[in-house]
């Protein structure tokens, strides 16, 4: 008799649906036979001007040492957080992406008995986590497309362990002032830990929004995550941290795996740290962006959530699906949201300024197709 060796896996693990990543630019050459030369991704919240050459020098300079383990204390990248935000060596927690941070954080502080809260269209990655290790996840109704930051602190009760905020959020591109996040933190126990998701906090640059790590000494229960994947151009690295209390950290850095960040995406990290000019141009790029696709948007007639993350959400009508499929017949890669409850929404990641016209040039032509049945 053949075993059903999906039934032996946890119960929150069997009911998992994958994560779904942007479709790879040459999957999708494949697919169609197209050249992927001539393809553009606005997917993935990538960043289109490349990497930075300070952190593609130190990335070669460590490909010279591939032979041998990384540093699995990553004390090069922990001085250059440290030098950089005058935190502590030991609030650092390294992790490949962020993703790998937040998976370890609801592993040690979260299980079956628990009751994990975000919100709805929130990062897809809380409630997979949180099923993952069988605990209860709680969806708090958005508003305005964010996060109801008092609905979800009215959500709290004994049973939970894990508030994840997306701020801004993805895939909505909302985003709370610094006043609104502290009043919230305020209203949560201390024994509960809020996990402030930070990962496009580099795009905000207004005073009125917050930093989370210098939240940290007022708030011990908080901890803070970012990725170098977004505005540093580094998203192939697989590099993030999370900046907590000294005794979080500890905790976090008993479960994190060994070398889980490689010496090479060590090494490009902690270069790009030190490359503001890299930051300010990616701003720069983006900020002038996010204005070519809304003032596009308003020429063709669709309405989007305004954002201020690297990406904007597009409201295509009810054909959303036949519009994504007519732009990638025209080889522009785009993200369908269906299933973050989005299903009118296609998320567009902002690219370079002829980038963003071709993909609008291409909208104005899926939308007609797809009105057409064709």
């Amino acid at each position: 008799m053949s075993v059903d060796y999906q039934s032996l896996a946890v119960k929150g693990v069997q009911a998992l649906s994958p994560y779904q990543p942007g479709k790879p630019i040459e999957e999708l050459a494949r697919e169609l036979g197209l050249n992927p030369e001539e393809i553009i991704k606005l997917a993935s919240n990538e960043n289109p001007l490349g990497p930075s050459e300070k952190a593609m020098a130190a990335a070669r300079k460590a490909l010279e040492e591939s032979c041998l383990y990384p540093d699995g204390n990553g004390f090069a990248l922990k001085q250059a957080l440290v030098n950089r935000f005058g935190v502590a060596m030991n609030q650092i927690t390294l992790g490949n992406g962020s993703n790998d941070v937040l998976e370890v954080i609801a592993r040690c502080f979260a299980g079956p008995e628990s009751e994990v809260v975000f919100s709805q269209y929130a990062f897809a990655v809380y409630p997979l986590v949180t099923q993952a290790i069988g605990a209860k996840g709680v969806s708090v109704p958005a508003k305005d497309w964010g996060h109801d930051l008092d609905a979800m602190a009215e959500a709290v009760n004994a049973r939970t362990k894990l508030i994840f905020v997306a701020n801004p959020n993805n895939p909505t591109g909302t985003v709370h002032t610094a006043d609104a996040i502290e009043a919230f933190l305020q209203r949560i126990p201390e024994h509960v830990l809020v996990v402030l998701d930070e990962a496009y906090c580099e795009f905000l640059t207004g005073e009125e929004y917050p930093d989370g790590i210098q939240l940290l000494e007022r708030f011990p229960n908080l901890i803070v995550c970012r990725t170098f994947s977004k505005a540093w151009g580094l998203a192939a690295m697989r590099v993030g941290y999370s900046i907590s209390s000294p005794e979080i950290a500890d905790v976090l850095n008993r479960v994190r795996q060994p070398f889980n960040v490689n010496s090479v995406a060590l090494a490009a990290a902690a270069a790009v740290l030190e490359d503001d000019a890299y930051l300010n141009r990616s701003r720069e790029v983006n900020e002038a962006g996010l204005r070519q696709l809304a003032e596009g948007f308003d020429r063709i007639g669709l309405s989007f959530i305004p954002s201020v993350g690297n990406f904007i959400a597009v409201d295509v009508g009810e054909q959303s699906a036949a519009v994504y499929q007519a732009l990638l017949a025209r080889g522009v890669i785009v993200r369908p949201v269906a299933g973050y409850g989005m299903p009118n929404h296609l998320r567009v990641s902002v690219g370079l300024p002829d980038e963003n016209e071709r993909f609008l040039s291409a909208l104005s032509e899926a939308l007609t197709s797809a009105q057409e049945g064709r």
